[in-house]
């Protein structure tokens, strides 16, 4: 089977926590993968998930970094087109504005399903 890599970063604190958008994109992440997994398996394709931490130090250095995924070898945002910005988040983020997604003047703080299978499936037809 053909491997499509997912990867997702996010910020995680010394004390193990996220940001509320981080922890949502992560569920939405697990249900995206699922019925990426089930709607590409009669393809040969398999989509994996893997998750990267961002330190607070790294986190401060890069706050886009957070929240972050990429499909194959190119960001989510390539794949619909979109754009990333950036707003104020939570306490885990401390100062720093958290990563966005816009796509059609629409901005998403927690990443939907729907877009992650929608750049997923784009993905695996290059495959």
């Amino acid at each position: 089977m053909k491997i499509l890599p997912i990867t997702w970063q996010r910020l995680v604190t010394a004390d193990g926590e996220t940001c509320e958008r981080c922890g949502n994109t992560y569920m939405e992440m697990l249900r995206a993968v699922e019925k990426l997994k089930e709607q590409l398996s009669p393809l040969g394709i398999e989509p994996v998930l893997r998750t990267k931490t961002l330190s607070i130090r790294e986190f401060r250095a890069h706050p886009q970094e957070s929240n972050r995924i990429w499909i194959g070898d190119k960001p989510l945002e390539e794949w619909l087109d979109a754009k990333s910005g950036q707003s104020l988040c939570c306490a885990a983020c401390e100062d720093e504005n958290c990563r966005t997604l816009e796509i059609d003047n629409i901005v998403y703080e927690t990443i939907p399903q729907e877009l992650i299978i929608q750049a997923g499936l784009k993905a695996a037809q290059q495959k």
